[in-house]
């Protein structure tokens, strides 16, 4: 890419979330803190634009059960909560407490902790002891790419028809454009794509958004 095309490229995503809700102060600081304590890691939080995206799509389809697979440092579960009504619940679904521990501060702080089930175990886990009939309304997975598609199985059925599974990521870097020279997670999240492409049980949409977006709804039975 050229300079010049960076520069407009970066101009434009400015506007982009200049014209996106503006972050909240809890919202705000927990980013910033992750960027400062966790530079190393903090390319794993979800992209700015997508905290909005995940709160309007809560609050779209009237969620009142949310499950997320892969917390990090808490910033989609807090845009999903402060989103649910309430009496509304959200799963959140990751194996380390050291950095789920700034969600918990930031959801504390924003007055929506009561609304987050933190599990600390692994993913598949927690998701097999969910009861087994359609009860979700939202899943957004945002873990380990090779562990995806086994979050999709597990996930899909306990999603109420009209239900959405929202998944990041999808696009990995551009390595699912060849998955014979991908790495291991470049590999996964294209054989991810395909299953999901060819589910029956959903219909669903690729979004070239941050690093990709499926949204899929779940058809009605």
């Amino acid at each position: 890419m050229a300079q010049g095309s960076r520069r407009a490229s970066t101009a434009l995503h400015a506007y982009v979330l200049a014209h996106n809700p503006p972050l909240d102060p809890v919202q705000r600081e927990l980013i910033d803190r992750t960027r400062t304590e966790l530079p190393d890691h903090a390319p794993m939080q979800v992209a700015q634009e997508q905290g909005p995206l995940l709160a309007f799509l809560a609050r779209l389809i009237g969620a009142r059960r949310v499950v997320e697979v892969g917390t990090f440092t808490g910033l989609s579960t807090l845009f999903l909560a402060q989103a649910l009504p309430p009496d509304g619940t959200l799963l959140a679904c990751d194996v380390s407490e050291e950095w789920t521990a700034y969600g918990r501060t930031a959801w504390q702080e924003a007055g929506v902790a009561d609304r987050i089930d933190l599990r600390i175990a692994p993913a598949l886990q927690t998701l097999r002891a969910l009861p087994a009939e359609p009860h979700v309304d939202l899943a957004f997975i945002d873990a380990d790419k090779p562990g995806y598609l086994g979050y999709w199985e597990e996930l899909v059925p306990r999603i109420r028809p009209g239900g959405l599974i929202v998944a990041d990521n999808v696009c990995y870097g551009g390595e699912v454009l060849d998955p014979a020279r991908a790495s291991t997670e470049g590999a996964a999240i294209h054989a991810f794509n395909e299953r999901v492409r060819a589910d029956t049980r959903v219909e669903s949409v690729f979004l070239e958004i941050a690093d990709g977006l499926t949204l899929a709804r779940r058809r009605e039975e």
